[in-house]
């Protein structure tokens, strides 16, 4: 699946950033506790559109580590190992909107680490 492209319309009152359109996807907000992080996993049917929400938040991608600004977009393409922490000196949950395209399924988790014991 390839990069989405992101459409910033100016309009009277302000704008507007669109991120898909008539596109099947997947969209939620997941939200990282202090000191946690996700597991460092990958799909094969979907690619994501993660977009940093708070300040803090940390990426592993692909064994890259990035430090998003608030609103800048991460692509994770079908594939890709990837993890969302919160970053080590951040007191507050941090969160990232995610767009998922593609089929969703849970089940399209391959974890390859995990700190709570899932496969």
């Amino acid at each position: 699946m390839d990069k989405p492209t992101t459409l910033h319309i100016d309009k009277p009152w302000g704008s507007f950033d669109q991120f898909v359109l008539n596109t099947p996807c997947t969209v939620k907000i997941l939200t990282c506790a202090p000191g946690q992080r996700l597991s460092l996993q990958r799909h094969s049917h979907r690619g994501e559109l993660w977009v940093a929400l708070d300040e803090g938040v940390v990426v592993e991608l692909d064994g890259e580590t990035l430090k998003p600004n608030v609103g800048d977009e991460i692509w994770l393409p079908t594939g890709s190992t990837h993890r969302l922490s919160c970053g080590a000196s951040t007191p507050h949950p941090v969160r990232v909107l995610e767009i998922s395209l593609g089929t969703f399924d849970e089940a399209d988790i391959e974890r390859l680490q995990d700190n709570y014991g899932r496969v």
